[in-house]
């Protein structure tokens, strides 16, 4: 009987190793990763989560913060105002077609000086991050922490970000190149009957300097989730490991 139990113990344990990835199981056998995870914990949870974020945000900053960070980067490039179309096209017409590429480089150059500026701002916004929340994050879908980072501090961001993007726009003098093309527009109006343009430009760049922000904080969630090689901290390592596998 006892012969019996072995074979049959035997046997199994043959099943199990045939059908287990060879690396996986080489992996086990050599020490390299624990047979089976231990639950995680509720602070270990939210660790994960803010580091991702953390991580997330550092690595979107360094993207978009860096010279040419958004004028070179055709995902994240903030054109000419969609509602000033008609500026542009006027401008184009009349022979200033350098003055608005000149106007779009500003905008750009804008949003890049506030983006160098925004890590802090955005390492304060992850808090009050409850733990069934953190569960739902890890569980959720490959940007359910940047859509709950977004969902919960996207008005306190732009409040707070909106001055660095005026710093930013003073800095560039953004407004030297805008008020002459708006002015010379809503001049000919006077004779056309057009309607006057005025763009809150310091708004328009706030909330494109953010999309593009997100834009990255997602992408960085999407590959730590994704890719056991972008957890480069021991705590996504355990966090997404754990779930993510």
């Amino acid at each position: 009987m006892k012969t019996s139990k072995i074979l049959i113990l035997l046997a199994v344990v043959s099943i199990s190793i045939s059908s287990c990835d060879p690396k996986v199981f080489e992996a086990i056998m050599n020490g390299e990763v624990p047979v089976s995870n231990t639950p995680l914990s509720n602070e270990e949870v939210i660790k994960g989560l803010k580091e991702a974020l953390s991580v997330g945000s550092q690595s979107a900053v360094g993207k978009t913060g860096k010279a040419n960070g958004f004028l070179n980067d055709p995902l994240i490039r903030i054109p000419f105002p969609e509602e000033a179309k008609k500026v542009k096209d006027a401008a184009i017409s009349v022979g200033l077609k350098n003055d608005v590429e000149k106007f779009e480089a500003t905008l750009n150059k804008a949003a890049e000086q506030a983006s160098a500026e925004a890590y802090q701002v955005f390492v304060q916004a992850v808090t009050g991050m409850t733990i069934q929340d953190g569960f739902n994050i890890l569980k959720g879908d490959s940007v359910a922490a940047t859509n709950f980072l977004k969902q919960k501090t996207t008005q306190e961001l732009t409040n707070k970000f909106r001055p660095i993007v005026q710093k930013a726009v003073d800095n560039t003098q953004l407004t030297s190149y805008w008020t002459p093309l708006v002015n010379a527009y809503n001049l000919s109006n006077i004779f056309s009957g057009g309607n006057d343009v005025n763009p809150d430009l310091t708004g328009y760049v706030t909330t494109k300097a953010l999309e593009g922000l997100f834009f990255y904080v997602a992408m960085e969630e999407q590959k730590i989730r994704k890719d056991p090689a972008a957890r480069v901290t021991a705590i996504l390592q355990r966090v997404f490991g754990y779930y993510g596998g």
